[in-house]
């Protein structure tokens, strides 16, 4: 008989400005961020083919908002998926700021 698969984990990755969700130990995927002062600002999140279609990328935004909530800071959704996220979870409304010109004119020059 084989073994059951572990519980996906997530962890925050600060080196890499990423929170990555791990399914027994392997990375199914991952929402990548950059802080701008208190704003962790959220620019894409991706799930490994391999690992579609299991709620990862939902669990994955989740348990980092949770994360963001936790350190006082506040969320700012320029990933859709983040956006698409909050719009049905409106228990993290109370710390999500709006994209904005500038937000995003900051962004584009931290990624180069």
């Amino acid at each position: 008989m084989s073994q059951p698969s572990a519980a996906p984990v997530v962890e925050r990755a600060d080196a890499r400005n990423r929170y990555e969700i791990l399914v027994d130990g392997k990375r199914a995927g991952l929402t990548a961020y950059r802080d701008h002062g208190a704003q962790r600002v959220f620019f894409h999140t991706e799930v490994d083919e391999a690992f579609a279609g299991q709620g990862l990328a939902g669990r994955l935004v989740e348990e980092a908002l949770t994360d963001v909530r936790a350190q006082g800071k506040r969320i700012v959704p320029v990933c859709p998926y983040v956006a698409k996220f909050l719009k049905k979870h409106e228990e993290f409304s109370d710390i999500t700021d709006p994209v904005t010109p500038e937000i995003l004119a900051w962004l584009d020059k931290e990624l180069g």
